[in-house]
């Protein structure tokens, strides 16, 4: 009996030790994720003001390559900033979809359009972390994407659930259009099936 109760409490002993581990490392992505933001975003606005000061000094006709210049200068991966402001959400986006970048940014899918290009701008995130807002989007809400180029606002057309092997949702387009993927159902433990599929165009103006 006494064997048993030693066994009972080790095994409790074993589980809380567990769940105390797991939270201490969700503490810990959390929190790397939302010091690599800050750290991003600072840079950015950095290079931002870097590239006004210069476009100030030189002549219309030397700015459209002045700013292709900052972008191959600042030799990161970083893409820019997306806002959702009726979500609250402000995040960064880096290049790339693997799993490093998508646990301390939102990634730009390889292979897609650039924002401010023609195209099919692929933005992949999280549901449990940067994209976790957009449980809450609707049509007719503005995505805002901005770069060391410009400033481009897209407003919401529709949202799908798709399956994970449907890539069509990043075809190529004609128009300047925005597709923002991330995994679903948002309150789903583990792996999730399906993926949650936002689709904007580009806002005249």
């Amino acid at each position: 009996m006494r064997s048993t109760r030693r066994f009972l409490f080790g095994s409790q002993y074993l589980f809380l030790a567990a769940g105390a581990a797991l939270l201490g490392y969700c503490a810990f992505v959390l929190l790397d994720m939302k010091l690599y933001q800050a750290n991003q975003q600072r840079a950015f606005e950095q290079m931002r003001k870097r590239e006004r000061l210069a476009l100030q000094s030189l002549s219309h006709s030397n700015r459209s390559a002045a700013r292709s210049l900052a972008c191959a200068v600042c030799g990161t991966r970083l893409v820019g900033r997306i806002d959702i402001p009726r979500l609250g959400l402000t995040a960064m986006v880096m290049e790339g979809d693997d799993t490093a970048t998508l646990r301390r940014a939102l990634g730009h899918i390889p292979g897609t359009a650039l924002p401010g290009r023609p195209g099919n701008v692929g933005i992949a995130g999280h549901r449990d972390t940067l994209f976790r807002p957009l449980r809450n989007i609707r049509p007719e809400d503005t995505i805002t994407v901005t770069t060391l180029k410009g400033c481009y606002r897209y407003r919401v057309s529709r949202t799908e659930v798709v399956g994970p092997d449907d890539v069509r949702v990043l075809d190529p387009s004609k128009e300047q259009v925005l597709t923002l993927v991330t995994c679903f159902p948002f309150d789903y433990i583990g792996p999730a099936p399906k993926r949650f599929v936002v689709r904007a165009v580009r806002a005249a103006g």
